[in-house]
């Protein structure tokens, strides 16, 4: 039996990597399973809908569009949709990278994420934005790196982020994350009423060279694959403890 991958993402199910992507994951041994949004979703992060009905359509053998989120689709599609545990969850190929401080916010990189909290290992990949020529180097690097992580699983709470350059490169580096500037901008207009409403914006200003992180590596014309691990705690502030007092409490251990 073929190692099951569940694939999402924040594009759509019908965004044009779509398809590629499945090819090439079907060519590599592996069974896809498509549960992604009904339309475009991107920048959702990990918000998970629990205030209104869900709807899941049935768009033809092993493929699901929903009405919900990336994270939404992840968690139905685990709880609800797939014959048995997937191996690992797929979510991508996103139009646009995901880098650095990018995965905070990406809705690609949520449904990885939310395979990873129920234990199945995620795997996010992102491409340059506008590369349609790319997707299906991008599609056999995303299907090659699921089947190894099939063969030989993750980590606990570890999810794996990729990021695909435009060109022809083949090469590809582990790396850490790394900043990635914006020129932030938030625009005031008027609606066709005279009433003001907020456009919340702003172009890429540029990447980041710190040494091993994954928009030096872009820059670099690499692939970047980076582990991201899903427990946040930050253990240098937990062994500076002692330097905190705080008056009219006191600390346990």
């Amino acid at each position: 039996m073929r190692p099951l991958v569940l694939i999402s993402n924040d594009d759509g199910i019908d965004a044009p990597a779509m398809e590629p992507l499945v090819s090439e994951l079907d060519a590599a041994g592996l069974e896809p399973l498509v549960v992604a949004p009904e339309r475009q979703r991107s920048a959702a992060s990990h918000q998970i809908t629990l205030h209104k009905p869900l709807r899941v359509t049935r768009r033809g053998e092993g493929r699901f569009a929903a009405s919900g989120t990336p994270a939404d689709c992840v968690y139905i599609g685990l709880h609800k949709l797939v014959p048995r545990r997937p191996a690992l969850v797929l979510s991508g190929i996103n139009d646009g990278y995901n880098l650095g401080g990018d995965v905070f916010y990406s809705g690609t990189v949520a449904a990885a994420v939310e395979g990873g909290l129920r234990g199945v290992p995620g795997l996010a990949v992102s491409l340059a934005p506008g590369a349609r020529d790319g997707i299906w180097r991008a599609a056999r690097f995303a299907a090659e790196l699921a089947r190894s992580v099939a063969d030989t699983g993750l980590a606990d709470k570890t999810v794996l982020n990729v990021n695909v350059p435009a060109g022809d490169c083949d090469a590809y580096a582990w790396t850490c994350l790394g900043r990635r500037s914006y020129h932030d901008d938030v625009q005031v207009r008027e609606d066709p009423r005279g009433k003001p409403y907020y456009w919340i914006g702003g172009g890429e200003a540029a990447l980041g060279d710190d040494d091993g992180s994954d928009t030096a590596a872009i820059g670099r014309g690499l692939i970047s694959v980076t582990p991201l691990f899903l427990d946040l705690t930050c253990r240098q502030t937990l062994g500076q403890a002692q330097s905190f007092s705080l008056r009219g409490f006191r600390r346990e251990a």
